[in-house]
This record gives C-alpha cells, sequence and structure tokens, in this order.
C-alpha cells in the first residue's frame, strides 16, 4: 500500500457511473484496487441507487479500501428515469447535476464516452480516464472521441494495435492492463444457478442490442419456435442489457415471449445481473449470436460458436466482424437446430481461430488486471501535469 508523502493531499478519482449496470463491470475492480492506495481517494458517484448499492456489494466483496459513494440527483433524477420508462436518467441530466460537485475532483474514471461533455460544464481540469466497456470488433469500440481521454486503459494488443492506427492514442497516454471485468466475475458472480431438468446441451442466445447489427427482430421469434418445438437443446435467452432498457420495448418483447417461459427447455432473461456477470457465457456450451463483444468473454474457455448475419453483412476481410472467424456464419434462422449440430461437430475447425482471437483480445499477465489497472492509472495521475487546452496534458 502506497502512503501520500508528508503534506501532499491525495488526489480525488472519481468512478463515475453513467451508464446501464453492465459497465459497472468494467470500472469497479479497478476502484477496488486503488482504494488501497493512500495517494488517492476513491469515490463512486451515480445517478440510480441500484448502481450504488451494486457497486457497494462488490467493493464489500471484493475487500476494498476506504471509498466514498454517493448518489447523485436523489429521487427526482431517479424520477425523470421513471418518466422516460429507462433504467438510468437521460445522461445529460445526470452530467448537469454531477458537473458542479466533480469540480472538486483531481480525475475522472469513465467507461462510457458520453461524459466526455463534463468538459464543457465546468470540469476541464479533470483528467479523464477511460476504461472501455468490452473488448470486441465492432467500429463503435474505436470511437473517435476515444482520442479525447487524456489516459485510456486497454484489454490486450487488438485494442492497442486498431486504436493506434486510427490515432486514438498517444504514447505515454494508455496502457494494456487485462480485462478487468475478469476480476468483476469473481467479486459478484455466485454459484452456477440450475437452470434446466436435464443434462441437455445449453445454447447462449445473445443478441446485440444495435437494431441495424443485432439479429433479434429478424431471427429470435423463429429461433424460439424451433427450440420449443423440438427440445434438443436447453436455450438461454439472454439479450444485451440495453435491447430491452425502456419500459415500452420491455412491455412488447415480455408479451411476445410470453408463450415461450413454459417451456421446460427455454430460460429467458431480459436484464438480470446475470445477464452481465458471465454467469450464461460460463455455463453454456454453444454460442449463439451476432455482433457482442460477450462472445470474448465466452470464448475465454474455447467452445462451438454459430454467428446470425441478420442483414446481410458482406463481413469477410472486415475487421469489425473478425469475430466471425469463430464459428459458421448463417444468413438465415432456418433448421437452426441441425445448425447446431454442426457446430459442436465442427468445433475443432475454429479452435485455433478462437485461440488467436482470445490471445490478440486480452492480455493475459501475472497480476489482476485491476490491479494492473489501478497502477498503470495511479503511475500517469501522479505524474506533473500543466494544464493546456483540451485538458490536462503531462
Amino acid at each position: 500500500m502506497s502512503a501520500p508523502e508528508a503534506g501532499v493531499a491525495p488526489l480525488k478519482v472519481c468512478f463515475f457511473l453513467n451508464a446501464q449496470t453492465h459497465m459497472l463491470m468494467h470500472t469497479v475492480p479497478i476502484a477496488i484496487s486503488l482504494s488501497h492506495d493512500r495517494r488517492f481517494e476513491t469515490h463512486v458517484m451515480a445517478a440510480t441507487a441500484a448502481h450504488i448499492e451494486h457497486a457497494r456489494a462488490m467493493a464489500l466483496k471484493g475487500g476494498a479500501g476506504p471509498i466514498g459513494f454517493e448518489q447523485i440527483g436523489g429521487q427526482w433524477l431517479e424520477r425523470a428515469a421513471r418518466f422516460t420508462g429507462a433504467s438510468i436518467p437521460p445522461k445529460l441530466l445526470s452530467l448537469a447535476v454531477a458537473s458542479r460537485r466533480l469540480m472538486g475532483f483531481d480525475a475522472i474514471v469513465l467507461p462510457e464516452r458520453t461524459s466526455l461533455l463534463l468538459r464543457r460544464m465546468g470540469c476541464g481540469h479533470l483528467r479523464f480516464v477511460h476504461t472501455t466497456h468490452g473488448a470486441g470488433d465492432r467500429a463503435i469500440g474505436f470511437d473517435p472521441r476515444i482520442r479525447q481521454f487524456d489516459f485510456v486503459l486497454l484489454a490486450g494488443e487488438k485494442q492497442r494495435r486498431r486504436m493506434l492506427a486510427k490515432g486514438l492514442l498517444r504514447e505515454g497516454r494508455y496502457a494494456v492492463v487485462g480485462y478487468p471485468k475478469f476480476d468483476a466475475v469473481v467479486l459478484c458472480r455466485p454459484e452456477a444457478p440450475t437452470l434446466f431438468r436435464d443434462e441437455r446441451p445449453v445454447v447462449l442466445y445473445n443478441p446485440h442490442s444495435s437494431r441495424a447489427l443485432s439479429s433479434w427482430e429478424r431471427m429470435g421469434e423463429a429461433i424460439l419456435q424451433q427450440a420449443a418445438a423440438e427440445p434438443r437443446y436447453n436455450f438461454i435467452v439472454a439479450p444485451h442489457i440495453k435491447l430491452f432498457d425502456r419500459q415500452g420495448d420491455r412491455l412488447r418483447a415480455e408479451r411476445l415471449l410470453a408463450p415461450y417461459r413454459s417451456h421446460a427447455n427455454i430460460h429467458i432473461d431480459l436484464g438480470s445481473s446475470r445477464c452481465i456477470d458471465m454467469t450464461y457465457t460460463s455455463m453454456a456450451d454453444i454460442y449463439l449470436g451476432d455482433v457482442s463483444s460477450q462472445v470474448y468473454e465466452f470464448i475465454a474457455k474455447p467452445r462451438p460458436c454459430l454467428f446470425l448475419n441478420a442483414h446481410g453483412v458482406a463481413w469477410r476481410n472486415d475487421e469489425n466482424y473478425a469475430h466471425w472467424r469463430y464459428g459458421r456464419v448463417l444468413d438465415s434462422a432456418d433448421r437452426i437446430l441441425d445448425a447446431l449440430d454442426s457446430a459442436r461437430d465442427d468445433h475443432g475447425t475454429y479452435l485455433a481461430a478462437q485461440q488467436e482471437g482470445l490471445q490478440d483480445t486480452f492480455d493475459m499477465g501475472r497480476e489482476p488486471p485491476s490491479a494492473r489497472a489501478a497502477q498503470a492509472m495511479a503511475k500517469f495521475l501522479l505524474r506533473p501535469a500543466v494544464k493546456a487546452s483540451g485538458g490536462f496534458h503531462a
């Protein structure tokens, strides 16, 4: 445990949670590690009580040092969330509320990019640290706004290579630290639940939330119909939690899915903690999906994959679809059970690609990723800083 020099006040660092709960998994483990470094005063801030409760539970289980937990805005921000039908208040409203509180901090740690707008809300003195969230292949993970951060924490060589190629990183302003979510899994995931009464192979159907890319609207019901009609497989239907984040979307989905909930081989989860803590990616035997970065969490233990090209994408040689090299790609959901049979038989064909992709995506060091992230961030934040346009620059 490092201590501050005599007479030197600790730097105040805020881990700001301004998105859905899945992003806690990428930040709170780092906050836990940093809380043991007395050169820093560690805080976790969010607009919902649920986020704070979840973060507190992780910190308690993770043996955290001192962390200040703060819900901003109180009940009126939560009422704003209910008014919009979303699980979180409007992000800009939360930023407006948080900005005054954040003026007293030295640095802010963010898993998303919208909160960069704080620079224009009186928080330009902060040093902004980006953790990213997920380590997939889609272009959105290489957002041009990343170059606005003072420091970026990366999961592995793939992110480093692609971000450097796009000019998003600067020398001395990033570190490859591994994937802190792997630490979060240890902190918050209980024992694997018993979902099914038999030992049939388990398929995880994991459609993404982006409707322009997701297989849900075009293929989801056809998959469920086949699963229900011929129970050769047990199915976990666990979309990305943002797909049905809004109340109206969730209600429509619940009506559609109601007839399938009575089938013993179909388990449907539209947004519990199991959707974000790798419960399902760990217990499934086959991954069925489209573009979610969760496929990389699944192949942490290589297993059969099957991908759904619901939008006729010309995906070959496109680095945004590099994960579609890890299994067969289907243009239709017809005969999906037969395709799952083939995926199990053909897994050896794709094993080398999965292992190569895993190594490229996650840097597996000796120390836990969250500890590496905290150390790299601490080293950067303790460097002398001179204020310049656009934020602090060492």
